[in-house]
């Protein structure tokens, strides 16, 4: 069994779809600190040839508190305004009809849990990706939670049937192989190779939101992204 298990990010870059298409069994780690000036509510998209900001308002969010315990401010307002952003951004994207529509169904979710909020944005554009694996929260599992870190990572796995755990390469320092194999887990971690594609006439501006890759590039040539990786063993 693969896994992988990573923070509910707010439309995150094509790496951690690819981990994502790797793996069986997908954890949404939800019941850990929330992070400020992260991933987590915001990512960048293309803006009049720039990288910009775009990001869902949180109510009383704080370090303090675990993600699945946060709320989303998606008023009428904040949807509309996030809506027309996009369509300033995107609009002479070449296939900006066949995301859009896709794009707007999740901001118009009714759903206040920010935990819940980017599960559904996850589970939406898989779907809009072929990509078919089974995706849980971490706060649904059995699990012993006095943990913290890599033992609880190795926790879930164990709970799960792991045989191997995949990570983002960004995570490498934190896990230890010798940890894994006293459970019988391999680690793996995923890097993503360089990929690059027209933004306009604009200079190439990578790592942006997969709003991004999705507005300039058909299903086909993403599920080829997918694919255009190595695998660093731990």
């Amino acid at each position: 069994m693969k896994i992988g298990i990573m923070q509910p990010y707010f439309f995150p870059y094509i790496g951690y779809w690819q981990l994502i298409n790797i793996v069986d069994k997908y954890v949404i780690f939800d019941d850990v600190n929330y992070i400020s000036r992260g991933w987590i509510n915001r990512n960048r998209i293309l803006y009049n040839g720039e990288s910009k900001y775009f990001n869902i308002v949180l109510k009383g969010a704080s370090q303090n508190k675990l993600i699945n315990e946060i709320e989303i401010d998606n008023g009428t307002k904040q949807i509309e305004r996030n809506l027309m952003i996009l369509k300033q951004a995107y609009k002479r994207a070449p296939f900006f009809q066949e995301t859009f529509p896709v794009i707007e169904a999740v901001l118009c979710e009714k759903e206040n849990n920010l935990s819940r909020f980017n599960g559904l944005l996850i589970q939406k554009v898989c779907h809009y990706l072929g990509i078919d694996t089974d995706i849980i929260f971490s706060s649904s599992l059995p699990k012993d939670n006095s943990l913290k870190g890599q033992a609880k990572i190795i926790d879930i796995c164990r709970r799960l049937n792991a045989t191997d755990y995949y990570n983002a390469i960004g995570g490498r320092e934190l896990y230890c192989q010798e940890k894994f194999s006293q459970y019988n887990i391999k680690l793996h971690f995923v890097c993503t190779d360089p990929i690059r594609y027209m933004q306009y006439e604009n200079e190439f501006l990578d790592n942006l939101s997969i709003i991004d890759v999705m507005m300039f590039n058909s299903r086909e040539e993403i599920r080829g992204f997918l694919k255009m990786y190595q695998l660093i063993e731990a």
